[in-house]
């Protein structure tokens, strides 16, 4: 075991190497680069232009050199712990994430209890009691669930909190909390806020893995030593606990190199409706902007949770399963 994760670690230094300069090329690919565009700007809302300012900035970050010594750059500063900086909002990148990666892990965080706990004995129960109406109905909502786009269910909610309870449900928190340290009051209005996108980013998840809980399940339900365990007069709860729902959760602990990153990225296209305070519209206006250094060391951090997530899942997945090896070979 110790031997498998050394050889991982190992692997995952050309592996984030190559991702880097894949992220790094694909932020470079449009024409121009981040202080183009803010000169544009300025110029379109017809406000004056300090060029030798603007070149100043460009020589002090880089933006002068050739595409490899700037990527050169941007990796070596990463290494020693610099992000970089972010010129759309004038601070560090360590500085402009902040709060908002702590809310986007608690809204993700939040939403993944939220799933696991409504699609577990869902899923149970349709394996269970499979072509009853109970089975129908819940198959029903799933399929209900699967069709519907997350950002349509927010604007449903949203219209329907307006005009029938003349409220907003938008934002995590009140306005008064905005920019405000950490207190308790701010806590318990982000407790308050929080069960809108819980509810809307949860509900095609939740129908998904009803769905597949159900079908592996169902398959694992049919195998021999199911009809065995019955036979011996094991306990059905015990029976269906201990072995076929613990065989079926496989693809839940294999989710887990993408789930560390949905964590932290969260959904952008809800958080932009809703206007939550999150990391996905701010990622999504730093590669508008061609804001390189707030956008690249956001995406290499996602590719990090994703490289750890899938070594955390292999190992969970072999410790589930003993079916499961780390190395190849026949056992005899």
């Amino acid at each position: 075991m110790l031997t498998y994760i050394v050889r991982r670690f190992f692997i995952m230094i050309p592996t984030l190497l190559a991702i880097s300069l894949i992220i790094f090329v694909i932020i470079q690919l449009p024409p121009g680069d981040y202080f183009e565009s803010y000169i544009a700007e300025l110029q379109s809302q017809g406000e004056s232009v300090d060029t030798e300012k603007i070149e100043a900035l460009r020589r002090q970050y880089g933006f002068d050199r050739p595409i490899m010594e700037q990527y050169v750059f941007w990796v070596w500063g990463m290494l020693q712990g610099d992000f970089g900086y972010s010129f759309e909002f004038r601070l560090p990148v360590s500085e402009v994430v902040g709060d908002r990666l702590y809310l986007t892990a608690l809204v993700s965080f939040v939403t993944i209890v939220f799933t696991w706990i409504v699609s577990f004995p869902i899923g149970l129960y349709s394996a269970v009691r499979q072509y009853s109406w109970g089975d129908y109905t819940l198959t029903f909502l799933g399929f209900i669930g699967l069709a519907t786009p997350n950002f349509l269910l927010a604007l449903v909610l949203l219209y329907i909190a307006n005009v029938f309870f003349g409220t907003s449900i938008g934002g995590l928190m009140d306005a008064q909390y905005i920019d405000q340290p950490w207190t308790w009051p701010k806590a318990l209005s982000v407790l308050e806020h929080i069960w809108i996108p819980v509810v809307v980013i949860g509900t095609s998840g939740t129908a998904g893995m009803i769905r597949r809980l159900r079908a592996n399940l169902l398959d694992e339900l049919e195998k021999q030593y199911v009809v065995t365990g019955r036979a011996k007069g094991l306990s059905p709860m015990k029976l269906l606990l201990k072995y076929p729902f613990r065989l079926s959760l496989n693809f839940f602990i294999a989710d887990i190199g993408s789930l560390l990153p949905s964590i932290i990225s969260g959904a952008a296209v809800v958080e932009i409706i809703l206007s939550l305070p999150t990391t996905g519209p701010m990622l999504l206006g730093a590669l508008r902007s061609q804001d390189m250094y707030l956008a690249g060391s956001f995406l290499m951090f996602l590719a990090f949770l994703t490289v750890i997530g899938v070594l955390i899942s292999d190992l969970a997945l072999a410790v589930l399963d003993p079916r499961i090896r780390l190395q190849g070979g026949t056992t005899r």
